[in-house]
């Protein structure tokens, strides 16, 4: 464990910049999001999704990768890990860590969505559609947070989604790249429960600027590919990830380890 975070560290340098500005948010929603990280034991992690919306462009994120990102960005960033990871080995608690690594830029470019990810050493970036989901929208009702919401259903990459989301805020997004109901996405899952997000807070927010974040791991840039070739590099660095820590790094963490079946379904598979 300590040979991956002291990896991950060396990996990162200090490369700070404006950010591009695409908007400004209006509104800020956060939701709870729970995955089941090993499908064969049934154990979950959780994470916390930020989704900023603003007039023309949203932007959704792990909260806890942007304050990696913000701590990478300053110029003692490796003080500050390296005592969090200090504390982390003496208190038996998770260190800091990034969580989900995608960033998802809806309407930008216009009609369209960019997507920005990332696997061991190296951030990548690429375009994905926007405005292709196909739901069926139920007479099934319930509550969250206050809000009415309506159920809907959709098949989207890989998984079979049910929706349920509010026409009292007329905003046709949602977490992750859930989108195009006729109001917000309040909760999000897939059958198997491999996916779960709940919507926790929601608020009007003003002079927060929607900006396009940075990478500070490996080249520093993010390298252009498209969306099936980067969940092709995906599903091989989850089905054999210390082997391809090897292979981009060069360092063994596990010389006994074999390749090893995938047990943790991605957000799209297909």
């Amino acid at each position: 464990m300590k040979q991956i975070l002291m990896l991950l560290l060396l990996s990162v340098c200090c490369n700070v910049a404006a950010q591009k500005k695409l908007d400004d948010a209006k509104l800020e929603c956060q939701y709870n999001y729970v995955y089941q990280n090993d499908t064969l034991k049934g154990s979950t992690k959780d994470d916390r999704l930020v989704l900023l919306i603003g007039a023309k462009v949203s932007k959704c994120y792990s909260y806890y990768s942007m304050q990696m990102d913000t701590t990478f960005s300053k110029p003692n960033w490796f003080e500050i890990v390296s005592a969090g990871i200090n504390q982390a080995l003496t208190s038996n608690v998770d260190p800091p860590h990034k969580r989900m690594k995608t960033y998802v830029y809806k309407n930008y470019p216009e009609k369209q969505m960019t997507v920005t990810d990332g696997l061991t050493e190296q951030d990548y970036i690429y375009t994905d559609s926007l405005n292709n989901i196909e739901w069926t929208i139920s007479d099934s009702t319930k509550t969250i947070l206050n809000y009415t919401v309506q159920m809907a259903t959709c098949d989207y990459r890989g998984h079979h989604w049910t929706a349920w989301f509010a026409l009292d805020v007329p905003v046709s997004d949602g977490p992750w790249k859930l989108h195009g109901l006729p109001g917000l996405i309040m909760e999000a899952y897939d059958t198997k429960a491999y996916h779960h997000f709940t919507l926790v807070g929601i608020r009007k927010v003003k002079d927060m600027p929607i900006v396009m974040s940075k990478t500070y791991v490996g080249t520093n840039k993010f390298e252009k590919t498209n969306r099936k070739s980067f969940l092709k590099m995906q599903r091989q660095y989850l089905e054999n990830m210390t082997g391809m820590i090897k292979l981009e790094t060069g360092i063994d963490l596990d010389p006994n380890s074999s390749h090893k079946i995938l047990t943790f379904q991605p957000l799209e598979t297909e």
